[in-house]
Parts: C-alpha cells; structure tokens; sequence
C-alpha cells in the first residue's frame, strides 16, 4: 500500500476495543479507500469499557464518519447508540457505528452478515442443517441471529451459564425459538456428553470466543479430540493467529478448518459501504492483502 495522504478533510473511521494492535481492519479499510480514491482514513484505538462512552463522545466531537467496535466493547456500545438496526437490537451488540450528519449515532450489527458470506465464499453450505456453536459474546449471537434468519435448522450453543452474556443469549434463543423455524438449543459449557451428540449431527462447528487468540494461542475449548469427526467443518472467528490451536486440532483428525480472516473481510465490507456509499473491492483486497490467510485449511 502506497502512504496515505492525509488532507485537511480527510474523514475519520477507526476500530475501538481492546486487544487491537493486532488488527488488520486498518490495511483492509485504507487500503480500499486508496484504491476507490476515497479521501478517508481508519485507524485503532485500544479503548476499554470503562473508556468507551468517552472514546464514542471524543470522535462524534472529532467529526468521525463511523467507527468498527470489537471486543469486549461490542455490546456495551448499544447503550450510547441513538438508534439501533434490527440485527443489532436483536444481538444487543454494535460493531458497526454511522456517525449521521445530525450528531446522531446509528448502530449496525454486520458480523453475522460477515460470517455467512465467509462461509458461502468457502463453499461450506449450512442452510436447513445443524451446527455447533461455542460461546455467547458479541460475535456468538450475531452469528446465531443471522444463521437462523438465513435458515439454518438446528443450533446447539455451548456457553457458561455464569457468563455476564448469559441472560442476552437466553433472550436471543427464547426469540429465534419462538419467531423462526430454526431451533437454538443451549447447553452448559463443559457437558461433554452433549457436545459429543450435538458434533456428531452437526456440519458446522464454530468458536465465537476470543479463546485461543494471540497471545494465548496454545488455548482450545476443545480439548478431547475424539469429538471431531472427519466430516465436520470447523471454523475460528479468530484469525491471529492465522491457525488457531482448534484448527491446528482439528485439522489432525482430517476436518476443514477456516479461521475468521473473511469473516472480518465481509463484516468490514458492508460497514465501508455504510461509511461511504461506495462496494469495497474485496477481491482486490483478498489479493492485496489476504493472500496468505490460511483460509480454509486442512
């Protein structure tokens, strides 16, 4: 990427949350800007929970366009926000913000939408089969909520009970249960028996947990192997590192293993075309910069 070139009105995006000095979302996006001619820039800011109404008041002051939010700020970030999409009240998470001309701040939820591409991009075809699904954060539900509306028949979600999520995935089941044809089972994190039933009807197995992300890359939630089946297609929203230590596991028993690098690609797509009106070049940028993602891997 040639240097960016900064001018005196030159509009403001960015990436809030904390961890974020590993993230690419700042090569993707001005990289796309540069290529489309778009005079904006996208930086990271490591913002924590405590920090975050702050960091959102500072870049609305700034005259920010929008900005990305990921962990652990994704759902605290509804509270600020002065209208919410359908999919973000429906996850109670934001990792998308339009700052409109009005000061008002309008929150998106795009990961979902992200994540089912990646999977089309990939081949991987879940529609009207089952699928497995660890943890109950921001990425966790937005997955959910899209993959049922996409029409995905039957998710099994494992997750803590004493989690701080816990009561919004309860919500979010009680409401894709209730409205959808698709049936979203929980089960408590740790019960062996039911992972070990749920995996052998699933197609999918997907960690939505920020587990085994650098620098605690050797972590798995999946620690007996014998769960994994040959068949079974296994996918990381993690993608630093590039192979996880869950797709390094599976990968050893024969499984197609992706991690989330476009997950990311999709996500961050949709939100450039909110920020400037204009398609991202995603096959550019997949040559340009994904070309090494390790997407998928067996």
């Amino acid at each position: 990427m040639d240097n960016i070139r900064i001018t005196g009105s030159t509009r403001l995006t960015g990436l809030l949350g904390s961890p974020v000095s590993h993230s690419v979302s700042p090569l993707m996006h001005n990289t796309a800007f540069q290529l489309c001619g778009l005079d904006y820039v996208y930086l990271c800011f490591d913002v924590k929970e405590n920090e975050l109404k702050s960091a959102i008041n500072g870049l609305q002051a700034l005259g920010a366009r929008g900005f990305n939010l990921t962990m652990p700020v994704k759902n605290q970030a509804v509270y600020y926000m002065d209208d919410l999409t359908p999919a973000a009240a429906l996850t109670e998470a934001v990792n998308t913000v339009v700052c409109e001309a009005d000061g008002s701040l309008i929150g998106h939820n795009t990961d979902g939408v992200g994540y089912m591409e990646a999977l089309y991009d990939a081949g991987v075809h879940v529609i009207g089969k089952e699928i497995t699904l660890l943890g109950s954060g921001g990425a966790a539900t937005a997955i959910i909520a899209q993959a049922a509306l996409d029409g995905v028949k039957t998710i099994d979600v494992f997750f803590r009970p004493d989690s701080r999520f816990a009561p919004r995935m309860k919500r979010l089941a009680c409401a894709i249960n209730s409205a959808l044809s698709c049936k979203v089972l929980l089960h408590e994190h740790g019960d062996t028996a039911a992972l070990k039933d749920a995996l052998s009807r699933s197609v999918l197995l997907t960690n939505a947990t920020s587990v085994g992300m650098a620098p605690d890359a050797d972590q798995s939630l999946i620690t007996d192997l014998s769960v994994l089946h040959p068949k079974l297609i296994v996918s990381d929203v993690i993608y630093n590192p590039r192979q996880t230590r869950l797709m390094m596991d599976a990968s050893s028993v024969g499984c197609l293993a992706m991690n989330g690098m476009y997950m990311l690609l999709y996500q961050g797509a949709a939100a450039f075309r909110l920020w400037t009106g204009q398609e991202m070049p995603v096959e550019q940028i997949k040559e340009k910069i994904l070309a090494d993602a390790s997407f998928p891997v067996k």
